[in-house]
């Protein structure tokens, strides 16, 4: 990494992630820095197929959605560790299958086609979670207990730890972390090994990728279907931070414009970029509303109701100064002071 701001900035979101539960109480901060690290790893996975291999896709939050149902579901009828695991499984595997068949099916079409036949099958997935209220709740969803170890009222340690009480959720918050860095560090191999190679030069030309002997169907099914399993595993850990499984918490198209937000602001085509778009977005979204209530007196503009309109002006402004992403912008300027001029 050739960036020293841009180490120091990862670093720095490392470590504050890493120490929240006892530098920051309350609520709100955790589970703002839970969503962090989730989003984290949805925004990496689909980073794998836009910014590696070119493929737009808006079925990302489909495999989302399986992996937060798989789980609920499994844990809503025995919240035990077999039963969990019994879930995940499941949701890996019909993610796994389902990716490969549209990507058998569709990647041999143009861009705009695909990213459109991705959009219908989200949308009929969504349709189903909807309709089937005797298995998924509907529209209302479905809560459902944990195993023990992750409850809040279990306690890990009779005393506080540094003014924390270590409870279910500070372990789960930390499961939800380690899961993350582990995930994260096997797509980082990933786009470094030569299989990621092969991903960047079909994104940059398909036919000379092809021409020279690699079958770009086969990379770019294969890369489908690792981005869709990891997507699968981040609904799993949203599922056990929210314990509770529903349309709007992992199937909504909003959550698809987020992700689309955090990789366009992080930068395409690295992995880094994914974790400052979504501590950004994430943050923005959690702390926006308090801000603004603290300025609303100064002008009628600064109105809580409109945090969304902040938001959206925060984008572009970062879109603005940084067509690149932030890591692009980073990089470009450690590249200029290290090539001659």
């Amino acid at each position: 990494m050739r960036s020293r701001p841009l180490a120091l900035l990862l670093a720095a979101i490392l470590l504050g992630l890493a120490t929240t539960p006892f530098i920051l109480h309350g609520a709100q901060a955790i589970n703002a820095a839970a969503h962090i690290c989730i989003f984290i790893l949805l925004v990496a996975s689909y980073d794998l197929l836009l910014g590696y291999t070119g493929v737009v896709s808006f079925a990302h939050t489909m495999f989302f959605g399986i992996g937060g149902y798989g789980a609920g579901l499994a844990l809503a009828f025995s919240p035990s560790w077999p039963s969990l695991a019994l879930g995940i499984a499941a949701a890996l595997l019909l993610s796994g299958l389902l990716s490969m068949v549209i990507g058998l099916l569709s990647l041999r079409v143009r861009a705009l086609f695909f990213a459109m036949i991705t959009l219908a099958v989200a949308a009929v997935f969504a349709e189903l979670a909807s309709r089937l209220s005797w298995l998924t709740g509907g529209e209302d969803g479905k809560s459902f207990e944990v195993p023990e170890l992750l409850r809040a009222s279990f306690r890990l340690l009779p005393d506080r730890l540094f003014g924390t009480v270590i409870n279910g959720k500070v372990v789960t918050y930390y499961l939800i972390f380690a899961a993350t860095c582990l995930l994260f560090l096997l797509l980082l191999r990933l786009v470094n090994s030569p299989f990621g190679r092969v991903l960047q030069a079909i994104r940059e030309n398909e036919f000379r990728a092809e021409a020279i002997g690699y079958r770009t169907a086969y990379y770019r099914t294969a890369a489908s279907a690792v981005a869709a399993m990891v997507a699968t595993l981040g609904g799993v850990l949203l599922s056990l931070w929210l314990r509770y499984i529903g349309p709007d918490s992992t199937l909504s198209f909003d959550i698809m414009i987020d992700v689309l937000l955090m990789t366009v602001i992080g930068g395409t085509g690295s992995l880094y970029g994914s974790i400052i778009g979504a501590t950004l977005i994430v943050i923005a979204q959690t702390y926006l509303r308090d801000a603004l209530s603290g300025l609303q007196d100064l002008t009628p503009l600064a109105n809580p109701d409109r945090w969304r309109l902040w938001l959206g002006l925060i984008f572009i402004f970062c879109v603005y100064l940084f067509p690149e992403g932030i890591v692009g912008k980073l990089r470009a300027m450690a590249n200029r002071k290290i090539l001659p001029p």
